[in-house]
């Protein structure tokens, strides 16, 4: 990523350098005037620029015409700012503007740029009935560079989703044909929690209640039409950072740190669930619990740092071989978990003998050079018992393959 700093004032120009170095992995350029601006622009394609309003030689906001000119992004920075001047330049189509006031000013238009860089991958559905409110939201999105999608109604929008679960933001107005909006957040939170999508409320309603009842019903935030640029923006900006910290937060409660499988604490929140209703339903789940052979060799030879690494390749590759159809889970040191829900004692062991016998073939790639590893096995499936019953009749079968030699798949007898 490339950013172009346009800024005649020295002081101004090593606080946002300073900013940028600790927080955005990006070159930087930087110019002090409309004349070497252009010159860079010219010579190199930027994410984003970063201008000053007014220039020893542009008073009057030239270099912003200049910046949009190219295609290139542009954040504005000003000492001050009339409404006259503050609709010319959303007009324009900039994506935002900053008063230098303190530190907090250059702070933001440093977290601005980050959110632009992860905008890039963030889908958005916009769905509302009315096409100029459609396309007036989806242009102030596309200024931020988010991917957007339009629907035309809730039934519409929620095909959408249906077919594409990997949107994260969800802005809808409330009245709309067929399945209104509070109707549409309602199916939405049934599939989709608060951490796999947010959502923005919209409406031109006067009845006052209705940002309450928008996020009752499961929205995140309500914006009343006709709403400013700066309030839009903020408003998604902020839905969508908080978006990130609940995924984060997920992420550190139910993910191994090292490998980024499911860890146990995950596991057995899952299935204590399930266990009853597959029982009920006399289906299967069998679990597989594999443990790597001579693993504290490893550790104690090469160095805990080895070990992580062959963590990480031995979790890949449980991950490539069951991911598709089954989930991996680290339960702590070198031992690991496959669920196998619907399948047998048979079947499972079938599949897991199989990747034992690839694990052993192909040596895994380390700092200290190649090694070659094994695994043992034990596998159980569900009876008329707990989850934790489940769990010790695999591990009685682990026991049992490391008493047999290591390298060996053993179902519970």
């Amino acid at each position: 990523m490339r950013i172009l700093v346009v800024e005649d004032s020295k002081v101004v120009s090593r606080i946002l350098q300073h900013l940028i170095a600790q927080e955005l992995d990006c070159e930087v350029d930087f110019a002090v005037d409309l004349a070497s601006a252009k010159l860079l622009l010219e010579q190199n394609e930027y994410f984003v620029a970063i201008t000053d309003l007014n220039l020893p030689d542009a008073q009057e906001g030239e270099i912003v015409r200049l910046v949009l000119s190219k295609k290139t992004p542009c954040i504005v920075l000003t000492g001050s700012l009339d409404s006259e001047q503050r609709k010319r330049l959303l007009q324009l189509g900039i994506v935002d503007y900053i008063l230098k006031e303190n530190r907090f000013s250059y702070e933001y238009v440093v977290r601005l740029v980050r959110r632009l860089q992860r905008n890039i991958d963030v889908k958005v559905l916009v769905a509302d009935d009315s096409v100029v409110s459609r396309k007036f939201v989806r242009s102030l999105l596309e200024q931020h560079l988010y991917q957007v999608i339009e629907a035309d109604d809730g039934n519409s929008a929620w095909d959408i989703l249906q077919s594409q679960p990997d949107v994260q933001l969800l802005i809808t107005d409330y009245n709309m044909p067929g399945l209104d909006g509070f109707g549409l957040i309602l199916k939405v939170r049934e599939k989709f929690s608060r951490e796999e999508l947010a959502i923005i409320g919209l409406s031109s309603d006067s009845d006052e209640s209705l940002s309450a009842r928008f996020i009752k019903n499961g929205a995140n935030d309500f914006l009343k039409k006709p709403f400013v640029h700066e309030e839009f923006h903020c408003r998604v900006l902020n839905t969508l950072d908080s978006l990130d910290m609940i995924r984060k937060l997920w992420d550190q409660a139910n993910l191994d740190y090292l490998t980024g499988v499911y860890n146990r604490r995950y596991f057995f929140g899952l299935f204590e669930e399930q266990v009853e209703h597959i029982k009920q339903k006399q289906g299967a789940l069998t679990v597989a619990l594999l443990d790597i052979d001579f693993f504290k060799r490893v550790n104690d030879t090469h160095g805990h740092d080895v070990g992580d690494e062959v963590l990480v390749e031995f979790a890949a590759r449980l991950k490539h071989f069951f991911g598709q159809h089954f989930t991996v889970y680290r339960f702590g040191g070198e031992e690991f978990t496959v669920a196998f829900k619907g399948l047998n004692e048979e079947k499972a062991f079938a599949l897991m003998d199989k990747f034992r016998s690839q694990l052993e073939m192909k040596p895994i790639a380390t700092s200290k050079g190649d090694m070659f590893i094994t695994v043992s096995t034990g596998i159980a499936g569900l009876a008329d018992d707990s989850l934790d019953a489940l769990i010790q009749r695999a591990d009685k079968a682990l026991y049992d393959a490391k008493e047999s030699g290591r390298n060996l798949v053993c179902i519970e007898a």
